[in-house]
């Protein structure tokens, strides 16, 4: 059953909700018909085709571009601080696997870094139709301000945004609660009994996701959890997590860091304290890259894969962009790599 348009004071401008009300389909549904999606039934077309005619929707710019032509460029948005994009060799990671993947296309990445001041400005980028994709990377709830977007502009996360997922939401990420799992069960082999974490954020889905891995793995094993701690990805949130955990005076003899930046900073202030490494405390951490590999003693690690993430990423919007249908989320595998931190 199909509705008529809301009746509202002249002059008014139809929107891509009223086309969808008046077709009886969904928003998502009727952005593909706009956009030359051969995922609709000529059915649906034809309905959405009527209604568009009825109301005189003029699709916008974005759309137009989609429908008609390619820029043959895709966005790279980092809804991030620029001093924490800077700092943090996640973020340089995953650009690299893009990039090396759009290289094989016929398609160029551009980085984008949200305007701290006015995000609005960043977002209208993407909805001049100056680009045929976005991938949106963030550590932060920050990249949900963009699921609006995916309506009429293919758009992949790298990171879940919060709420429901409709059919157009597509993600690229990690198991982040496999993640902290498999650092704990490594502990845990080790002999490891009282063990305690320095989270991530815990506004952030990888910092709450691997907090749950850590204690399922440790309720599983019919051991106490040990003490938490939280952290912000640095090293100096990593230092201040270490030294309130030795001053909580809670037993552990071993941690979980949930990133490798954090561990780096959390091992000089256990030596400090008198705490050798891996001899009375063993590390775990997760992310593998040049701050788990340039400290004393090299730290065992969750390897996120995130060059390949990047690559998965793109490789997922150059499909998206040709119209063909995947699954909405996409997890990149993960492993352990054991170091000197756990060398019992």
């Amino acid at each position: 059953m199909t509705t008529e348009p809301p009746v509202r004071a002249q002059p008014w401008i139809p929107t891509l909700e009223e086309v969808a009300a008046l077709a009886g389909v969904s928003s998502s549904t009727a952005s593909r018909v706009i956009n030359g999606s051969p995922r609709v039934s000529e059915q649906t077309i034809a309905r959405v085709n009527a209604a568009i005619a009825k109301v005189g929707y003029v699709p916008n710019r974005a759309a137009r571009s989609l429908a008609r032509r390619s820029t043959q460029t895709i966005a790279m948005m980092i809804p991030e601080r620029t001093a924490e994009f800077f700092a943090d060799p996640y973020f340089a990671e995953v650009i690299q696997g893009a990039a090396m993947y759009a290289s094989s296309t016929q398609f160029s990445l551009t980085l984008l870094i949200e305007s701290e001041k006015d995000p609005e400005k960043t977002h209208q980028v993407l909805r001049r139709g100056n680009v045929d994709g976005a991938l949106i990377l963030s550590h932060h709830s920050a990249s949900s301000s963009y699921r609006d977007l995916a309506r009429t502009l293919p758009i992949v996360f790298g990171v879940r945004p919060p709420g429901e997922l409709g059919d157009e939401i597509h993600i690229v990420d990690v198991d982040n609660a496999a993640a902290g799992a498999l650092a704990t069960q490594h502990l845990i082999e080790r002999g490891c009994r009282r063990i305690a974490t320095i989270t991530g954020p815990l506004s952030t889905s990888a910092g709450r996701e691997r907090l749950q891995g850590w204690r399922e793995t440790i309720t599983a094993a019919g051991l106490e959890p040990g003490a938490v701690e939280e952290g912000d990805y640095t090293p100096a949130g990593g230092a201040a997590a270490a030294q309130r955990l030795i001053e909580s005076d809670a037993p552990f003899d071993a941690i979980l860091v949930a990133s490798a930046q954090m561990a780096s900073g959390a091992l000089p202030v256990l030596k400090e304290h008198g705490l050798r490494v891996p001899q009375d405390v063993a590390i775990v951490t997760i992310d593998n890259n040049v701050f788990s590999t340039s400290t004393s003693p090299q730290l065992t690690t969750v390897d996120l894969h995130t060059e390949e993430k990047g690559a998965t990423m793109m490789a997922t919007i150059v499909r998206l962009i040709k119209g063909e249908q995947i699954d909405v989320e996409t997890l990149v595998p993960i492993d352990l790599i054991e170091r000197e931190s756990t060398a019992r």
